[in-house]
């Protein structure tokens, strides 16, 4: 998905507007690998109050005139939207508002990123001729634009390519340029102002060694912007500018809000990088059967279920589905009897992720661990893992149902104590959703049989509360028995230590890598404050006496990892 909004144009030409919208969204998709003909639309609008005033009348219809004459000439039409007339309070008005949004399905083998590759890349501009004002693309030209695009991602000559947007050519070359600390040279024609002048349509692409541009005909033009570096430095109309500079100023202007590099001791440190051969390979011991079966309960916010299901029929597995009903104590009683006979029928129970009681702090995974604390269910969990080899495997809400029933890390539904690991808030304050890079520590657990220590995947998570936190002893412990079974890397492997307990991307002195990790829980600066506020919001909602052995743990080392039941 795409967007495109330019504010300031909107607001002087509402036509005009709307239909750069729609040229930047269809762009910007076109830039990530996607085929135009593809394509599909969705507007967001938003306008002030009418009231009787034929001047503001005239805005939502010159901007819907806009969108449609766009999806005319483009032939992508918008299938849904929002819209709303009442942006006005007392005499303050929105802007003028239409937001385009791209869609489209393509094969992700035409995914193309924005930033630079590699150094010693050519750099091309495609752009289409514009009308007369200067910002709206003809629509023949752009259309034999998109198809040019398309054909080097296709044949994967394009390693990099970006559109501009509202911040024009210099944006978008400048963020090309951030992704991987790669510099660039302009070529010596290029006027700084047309480094600023808006491009909608246009597009800056990075080109393999002995790619070839289309054949474009004289509605296209097609130039030489430069040359990628080695150095991280943009050399321009004689001056040289230091990119880490530019990046630390534009990303260090919110960084007391949104932090993203280590500071003080913690810049730039790794931790242990652990390895657990397992001397061999854990094998099923239960009754044989031609398909193990799997039971996925799906409780209310959950959300994953067809997609672990049709993993597990992928790989070959029997696969049952059961609505978890909570309507009314009978509904609850009924669930309850089916997932433990849908257990005793079962190998895996698969619990799948969500947002279950509304992924509310302290209160996610919450039904789901009191529904299996029920003791038929818990008795029927004992009976699969204990006496029939059976396995069980949780994501997201279900991997913090796991922990907090403590299935990770003693292999059993237990009573809770203060001493029991657990899962808390990212001390960065803020939902972490991303790709990751971990690194394969222990191929102990069955469900990591297949790998060899040292593997490395690229995972995406999405959660707030992500931090394993527990005590030394703990720690050690898994460590030993090699239940921790991967960790976070950065591109060359090494487990490093990142800002706050979230995954989060820094830039450690710059350098051409990122570095994941939990740090420790540290009692000083913002972590502290958060932990404070836990710990204040915990005795409000149920005394003081709740909190006493809660200190202990949140004072105790965490770390980036991810811990398996074996």
């Amino acid at each position: 998905m795409a967007w495109g909004f330019n504010p300031y144009i909107m607001e002087q030409n509402q036509f005009t507007g709307a239909y750069l919208s729609v040229v930047e969204s269809l762009s910007k998709l076109v830039a990530a690998g996607f085929e135009h003909e593809k394509a599909y639309l969705s507007f967001q609008e938003y306008f002030e109050k009418l009231r009787d005033e034929p001047e503001r009348w005239g805005k939502p219809m010159a901007a819907v005139l806009g969108a449609l004459m766009a999806q005319v000439d483009l032939g992508a039409g918008a299938i849904g939207g929002k819209d709303s007339m009442s942006g006005t309070f007392e005499q303050l008005d929105v802007p003028p508002t239409l937001i385009s949004f791209a869609v489209a399905v393509g094969n992700m083998k035409r995914a193309t990123s924005p930033e630079f590759k590699g150094a010693g890349h050519r750099v091309v501009r495609i752009a289409p001729r514009y009308k007369a004002d200067g910002l709206t693309p003809d629509k023949d030209a752009l259309l034999e634009v998109f198809s040019a695009v398309e054909e080097l991602t296709d044949f994967g000559d394009a390693l990099a390519v970006s559109t501009p947007g509202y911040g024009a050519t210099a944006e978008a070359i400048f963020k090309m340029t951030v992704g991987n600390q790669i510099g660039m040279k302009l070529d010596d024609g290029i006027a700084v102002d047309d480094l600023f002048a808006p491009a909608y349509g246009s597009f800056i692409i990075e080109l393999a060694n002995n790619a070839k541009v289309p054949a474009v005909s004289n509605l296209v033009e097609v130039s030489e912007v430069g040359e990628t570096t080695e150095e991280y430095s943009f050399v321009a109309a004689g001056e040289t500018l230091d990119l880490a500079e530019l990046q630390d100023a534009w990303e260090g202007s919110i960084e007391s809000v949104f932090p993203y590099r280590s500071k003080g001791e913690e810049k730039g440190k790794t931790v242990e990088t652990m390895s657990f051969d397992a001397p061999k390979k854990t094998v099923y011991t239960g009754t044989g059967v031609a398909k193990p079966h799997v039971i996925i309960p799906v409780f209310p916010g959950n959300n994953c279920e067809y997609d672990s299901a049709a993993a597990f029929e992928r790989a070959g597995a029997d696969v049952s589905t059961l609505i978890v009903n909570n309507l009314t104590p009978a509904a609850v009683a009924e669930s309850t009897n089916a997932l433990v006979e849908e257990i005793k029928k079962s190998q895996i129970i698969m619990i799948p992720g969500g947002f279950s009681g509304g992924d509310e702090p302290d209160g996610s995974a919450k039904f789901i661990t009191a529904f299996f604390r029920a003791p038929a269910v818990t008795e029927a969990v004992r009976d699969l893992l204990n006496n029939r080899d059976g396995l069980m495997l949780g994501i997201c809400n279900g991997f913090q149902a796991l922990i907090k029933l403590g299935l990770v890390p003693y292999g059993d539904i237990v009573p809770m104590t203060a001493e029991c690991p657990t899962l808390t808030f990212n001390t960065i304050g803020r939902h972490q959703s991303r790709l990751v890079r971990t690194r394969v520590a222990s191929n102990l657990s069955p469900w990591l049989a297949k790998t060899e220590v040292g593997d490395m995947h690229t995972i995406a998570i999405s959660h707030g509360e992500g931090r394993f936190v527990a005590s030394d002893d703990v720690l050690a412990q898994l460590k030993a028995n090699g239940q921790i079974a991967t960790q976070y890397v950065d591109e060359a492997g090494v487990p490093g230590m990142g800002p706050g307990c979230e995954p989060e991307r820094f830039a450690a002195g710059y350098r051409r890598h990122h570095q994941s990790g939990r740090p420790r829980v540290r009692q000083d600066g913002p972590l502290r404050a958060l932990q404070q506020r836990h710990i204040r919001e915990r005795a409000r909602r149920k005394g003081p006496a709740a909190v006493r052995g809660r200190r202990g743990v949140l004072r105790r080392l965490s770390i980036k990892t991810l811990f398996t039941l074996t």
